[in-house]
């Protein structure tokens, strides 16, 4: 369990020390982390990162600013705006994340898939642990 509290706390750290490298909050690294997968509407954005919607909307016009994200027409509902991911965007997470991604890709390698479905399994019991306490 060491191990584990280990990794925790890590995690806990490892992104406001990423977002001050970065020059940017904790809550705009998370919205970029969000933004990657898919545009948002701004009201989803700010239950992702546990916000007001006035909150993530000074979020988003941060990092409007730096040119990593623009606001947008919604595809299907062109009453609505989402908020999407720009290229500078992507590779500004990108070139934070990337040092972090490469570092366990090569750990990952090093495990037979026997190891690599024990650590799967465990790392998800630990995540429905945490969940079972919000």
């Amino acid at each position: 369990m060491t191990a584990l509290q280990t990794l925790v706390d890590q995690a806990a750290l490892t992104p406001s020390a990423v977002a001050r490298r970065a020059g940017i909050s904790t809550s705009e690294l998370h919205a970029l982390r969000h933004l990657s997968d898919a545009p948002l509407g701004p009201a989803e954005l700010a239950r992702r990162l546990g916000v007001t919607t006035a909150a993530s909307s000074g979020i988003v016009d941060r990092l409007e600013g730096h040119g990593h994200v623009e606001r947008r027409q919604h595809t299907q509902d062109g009453r609505r705006t989402e908020v999407m991911l720009t290229d500078s965007g992507r590779r500004e997470l990108f070139r934070l994340m990337a040092p972090m991604f490469a570092e366990l890709a090569e750990l990952d390698a090093t495990l037979s898939d026997d190891e690599r479905n024990t650590v799967n399994r465990f790392l998800a019991g630990a995540t429905a642990a945490m969940r079972a306490v919000i």
